[in-house]
């Protein structure tokens, strides 16, 4: 349902129009003139106003201007009865959707109107996904208070409006295309197409292509002329994940495309203007593979104007809370699950892994623990055996072990000692759980029950 306006100084029109409205399930509120739609659209917004081009106390580009101003994403369609190329030229420079004719069939009217609802709606949902996108990709995608993060969110601010080439580094899993998305999503470019590729994904032989677009009949399969991501990203940031893996050959067409601002298609003649920002991304050190011969030192150069280096997890522990709790809410919420927090002794646990797969892993651990998990909140017992042993050992190393000085949460860490009792005797037993009840001298029934509890 859209909300319209109707603005014509004939009674009998304004009611047809009504009346076609009402039975499309619209609401509609009309006005006599100009100076009475003026006065409407300033007190309320209207998706949609339908306005005579003629009328006594002025003219409907008037209202066409009144009704952008008060809301720019307002569809206006004029109607006129002294329809000429001037006027209709005149009223789609000045922001009209579209002009319908008199004398004219209601039909018309009904499919030009549908037609601007679904406009309408595109525009809302374009709308909608950038919010979405700026929301996940902006800083507040970016989770960390880590002094190293500090300073990657202090780059980031002093850099992400200008055309600068950035290359950022670290290994792989600590976040680098977040932190590129970022970049685009908070700089003017955001208006502007993101397009990354990984070109360690695709061979040397593709790649090319794929950058720069081919013409028709370059090679076999080249059926027609087709764009390359450096034409795509045009206007917006081209992400170059994984940059160490371009062939050699291949870096030097790369380098005079981001010197030259031009890209020439595989078996193309002609050169194309681009307008691209390259932010490239790499888990090796490109110094050391410039020193190797397996990168050109000038496209490194060229690439690495600024650098932001992505530090590993394990060298900001601090932030591991945050983002434990970040990923819990993103995947409760996805899955519709009741957890709402992570208990003490799983999140020392959680502090105390090395997370060779930086924020990947931490993601993923999280993740099983949301599906695993039966209670409100996240115990070592639905954490991966490995994340839960620090706790598991503390509690399993016998009457004389200490308790610490922190405290622990004695239902949680007993939880995690009986499920890798359970995993162990069921491993000795290659799964036979008649003989693993058994080992751990319990009843079968028993045993078939704390399995049940940890989904074993």
């Amino acid at each position: 349902m859209a909300r319209i306006l109707l603005v014509d100084d004939e009674p009998s029109m304004r009611e047809v129009l009504e009346i076609m409205l009402r039975r499309e399930g619209h609401e509609s509120v009309s006005a006599p003139g100009v100076e009475a739609a003026k006065q409407t659209l300033g007190a309320g917004t209207f998706d949609i106003v339908i306005t005579d081009l003629r009328m006594p106390d002025g003219s409907g580009l008037d209202v066409l201007g009144a009704a952008r101003q008060a809301n720019p994403d307002a569809i206006v369609l004029v109607i006129t009865a002294f329809a000429t190329a001037d006027t209709a030229i005149e009223a789609m420079k000045g922001g009209a959707y579209d002009y319908i004719t008199k004398p004219f069939k209601i039909e018309q009217v009904r499919h030009v109107l549908r037609h601007a609802i679904e406009a309408q709606s595109l525009k809302n949902e374009n709308r909608s996904l950038r919010q979405a996108l700026v929301g996940r990709y902006g800083f507040r995608g970016i989770v960390g208070a880590s002094p190293a993060m500090k300073r990657v969110f202090e780059l980031i601010e002093r850099i992400k409006d200008t055309r600068t080439n950035v290359l950022l580094t670290g290994e792989s899993g600590t976040g680098k295309e977040l932190v590129a998305r970022a970049i685009h999503y908070n700089s003017v470019r955001k208006e502007g197409p993101f397009v990354a590729i990984n070109c360690g994904a695709i061979p040397g032989t593709l790649l090319e292509s794929e950058l720069f677009g081919h013409a028709k009949g370059s090679f076999t399969g080249a059926v027609s002329d087709k764009a390359g991501l450096f034409e795509q990203a045009s206007g917006g940031t081209l992400f170059l994940d994984e940059v160490s893996e371009i062939p050699v050959d291949l870096q030097v067409k790369l380098l005079r495309s981001i010197q030259e601002r031009t890209i020439r298609a595989v078996g193309g003649t002609v050169d194309v203007e681009v307008d691209v920002r390259i932010v490239a991304a790499t888990n090796r050190n490109l110094a050391v593979e410039v020193e190797a011969g397996r990168f050109r030192q000038d496209l490194y150069y060229r690439l690495n104007v600024v650098e932001i280096h992505l530090p590993p997890l394990r060298e900001r522990k601090e932030d591991i809370p945050l983002l434990a709790l970040h990923f819990l809410q993103k995947y409760t919420t996805a899955m519709g699950r009741p957890i709402r927090t992570i208990s003490p002794a799983a999140m020392r646990a959680l502090e105390g892994r090395s997370y060779p797969g930086n924020i990947r892993e931490l993601e993923n651990v999280i993740e099983r623990a949301v599906v695993l998990e039966g209670g409100e909140a996240i115990t070592p017992a639905s954490l991966p055996p490995e994340t839960a042993e620090p706790a598991v050992e503390k509690a399993a190393a016998g009457p004389g072990s200490a308790l610490p000085e922190e405290g622990l949460d004695l239902e949680a860490t007993l939880d995690a000692v009986e499920k890798k009792l359970l995993v162990n005797a069921l491993e000795r037993s290659n799964g036979n759980k008649s003989e693993a009840a058994k080992l751990l001298k319990l009843s079968f029934r028993s045993f078939r029950y704390r399995c049940a509890k940890y989904g074993l």
